[in-house]
């Protein structure tokens, strides 16, 4: 199976976790998709009194410069890792 593929059947797979993971491990989920179909971070920041979308850019910021194959891979893993954790 090709790595986007994986990568895609990965983001469908992480739908079926039982438990939730922990804000850490979603934050971490949301990087390194964001970063594996879009690359680098775009678009303003968000305003301070937006604590989730603080959040959630600066997990995606923080992947800056890692190429979106990488990041595919690493997402892979990381669903891998959480459906062996949470199911």
């Amino acid at each position: 199976m090709e790595l986007k593929e994986q990568f895609e059947a990965a983001s469908e797979k992480v739908n079926t976790l039982t438990k939730r993971p922990t804000n850490g491990e979603l934050l971490n989920l949301y990087g390194l998709y964001k970063q594996g179909t879009e690359g680098d971070v775009n678009g303003p920041k968000p305003g301070m009194f937006d604590i989730k979308g603080n959040a959630k850019y600066k997990a995606w910021e923080v992947l800056k410069g890692k190429g979106k194959e990488e990041a595919q891979q690493e997402y892979v893993s990381l669903v891998d890792a959480l459906i062996a954790k949470y199911r």
